[in-house]
């Protein structure tokens, strides 16, 4: 017998529709897997995704630790960003990640995000005001997006007439997160980050002499183990902010209607029982998950299964094949309303959990429960357009025939 080789291509469109088929094979054949054209490991079983976020230690999210063709192409981008070698909370290791982690985790505690419910929830209501009652509505413009910029935009303390702007810069750095980029991209991500760079700094300027009650000002001010932020961090974590907390969200909120969609009988369900949507958005992170993977790199040699990986190897674990993996989830490919294990790894594990998850999970459930509150019907009124990148995954448009 002629042992075939797994193949491994995320380059097809199909991917970008559905990257469960090929991650259910993956999972099933090579739950390691040596990708020669992504240069790194694929990981798509559970146990071994979640030995990896929890590992700080052998897999860095520094990727200065990166070896072989990848640090080139790294130490590259590092020479070229116009915030040098400033690096943020996500791609940094203790010690220095306790600190810059420090800083921001006041900001993002269940009781401070609970105090910006009624705020949360009038400008959910506002955006769905400006629906119809009956017709075409698009839930990516008229809600997914919008909502999480704003929400973010005033937490920084942005003025409302930028917020457009703003939205486009963070469409355009989130593009990092793709595996292939052509130079057009690479310096569209470029440009916008110079222009956002100097967007903040100018806010930044302003809060060090007029001091409000925002993120920036707090950013500004914020010490931790006896030191303050510099100029660039501050700067890192302003941009970081504002494009993960617009990504995960608008995606969760866009990709938990889609699987409401395909399943009706949930969406009848949850408006009967609103008081149940909270467990159903655990159910939607695990079944079709926003962040679809994590990127991290071997500072020893180490084993993975029956696999070596070598220092300096690019490990990528893959979130979104770990929350289908049927050793962890029976069915997993079923969304289940009642399903009661929600040990999902959407929002990461270990020190780099997400720190905006408790914002991104009161977003979501005030958007599907005005929703599902507004309007007794909800269908598709066509096709999704997937966006996102290999590393992120969403709609970026998504047609609903609404009525009252």
């Amino acid at each position: 017998m002629v042992n075939t080789p797994v193949i491994f291509n995320p380059f097809v469109p199909s991917y970008r529709r559905n990257p469960y088929l090929q991650l259910d094979r993956l999972r099933a054949a090579e739950p390691v897997h040596r990708s020669d054209a992504l240069q790194a490991w694929i990981l798509t079983k559970y146990d071994d995704v979640l030995r990896v976020l929890r590992d700080h230690e052998t897999f860095s999210s520094d990727a200065r630790n990166a070896g072989g063709q990848i640090a080139a192409a790294i130490a590259e981008q590092r020479t070229n960003s116009p915030l040098g070698d400033t690096r943020s909370v996500l791609a940094s290791d203790p010690p220095e990640h306790a600190f810059l982690r420090g800083i921001v985790n006041r900001a993002f505690t269940p009781r401070s995000v609970e105090a910006l419910r009624p705020r949360m929830e009038e400008i959910t209501a506002t955006l769905l005001a400006e629906a119809p009652d009956t017709g075409e509505w698009d839930l990516m413009a008229g809600l997914a997006q919008p909502l999480p910029v704003i929400v973010i935009a005033e937490l920084l303390g942005i003025p409302p007439e930028d917020r457009v702007q703003f939205k486009a810069w963070s469409d355009r750095i989130a593009l990092t997160t793709d595996i292939m980029q052509s130079p057009e991209t690479i310096e569209s991500i470029r440009t916008a980050t110079a222009e956002l760079i100097e967007y903040f700094e100018g806010h930044i300027t302003d809060r060090r002499q007029h001091a409000r009650e925002d993120l920036i000002s707090a950013l500004v001010s914020a010490e931790s183990e006896g030191r303050r932020l510099t100029g660039a961090e501050v700067l890192a974590f302003a941009i970081l902010l504002l494009v993960a907390g617009n990504e995960t969200t608008t995606n969760l909120i866009g990709s938990g209607m889609r699987t409401l969609l395909a399943n009706p009988e949930a969406m009848v369900a949850l408006r009967a029982a609103p008081e149940c949507i909270p467990a159903a958005i655990e159910e939607m992170l695990r079944y079709d998950s926003p962040v679809q993977g994590i990127v991290r790199f071997a500072t020893r040699d180490t084993q993975i299964g029956d696999r070596t990986v070598a220092k300096g190897d690019v490990v990528m674990g893959m979130t979104g094949a770990a929350n289908r993996d049927p050793d962890q989830f029976p069915e997993p490919a079923t969304f289940d309303l009642d399903r009661n294990d929600s040990r999902h790894l959407a929002f990461g594990q270990g020190i780099h959990y997400c720190v905006g998850a408790p914002l991104a999970r009161v977003e979501a459930a005030i958007a599907f429960r005005e929703i599902l509150a507004r309007w007794p019907s909800v269908e598709a009124a066509g096709d999704a357009e997937m966006g996102g990148t290999f590393l992120i995954r969403g709609p970026v448009r998504l047609p609903l025939a609404v009525a009252r």
